[in-house]
């Protein structure tokens, strides 16, 4: 009877604390720039696709973004709005990563908001790129 009553407190515990580290800062992207051969950028302002091939716009990109720390905030759901949908593929064409970069300091992923406070998101850069 005591292990059934320890049970129903840790439980629950547990599962909340496995949720709770889920806000922790963290990196979203941590990709190696030598295992992208492409990034597809859907810009919704132009509804415009960008396939980004470029070895040296890849690296950059992707460098900024494995140096952005996020905080995970609120649900996305039900949210339509975007700016910049970005897909990375490998050499073999199958997605790495989805994600999609709202401004400066935002991005939409897996269904939450997350944002950033100290390093920011390129997102000149991105915009130079698919204006062209």
């Amino acid at each position: 009877m005591n292990t059934r009553k320890w049970l129903v407190i840790a439980v629950p515990f547990l599962l909340l604390l496995a949720f709770a580290w889920t806000y922790i800062p963290q990196k979203v992207v941590s990709i190696e720039p030598a295992n992208v051969s492409k990034i597809a950028v859907f810009d919704e302002n132009s509804i415009k696709l960008m396939e980004i091939t470029k070895e040296r716009d890849i690296n950059h990109l992707v460098d900024n973004l494995n140096n952005v720390t996020l905080q995970k905030g609120t649900p996305s759901i039900g949210d339509i709005k975007f700016s910049f949908r970005t897909v990375f593929f490998d050499d073999e064409g199958k997605e790495i990563k989805d994600l999609t970069i709202n401004s400066r300091d935002t991005i939409k992923y897996k269904g939450f908001f997350y944002r950033s406070e100290d390093h920011l998101i390129d997102y000149d850069y991105i915009e130079e790129l698919v204006s062209k």
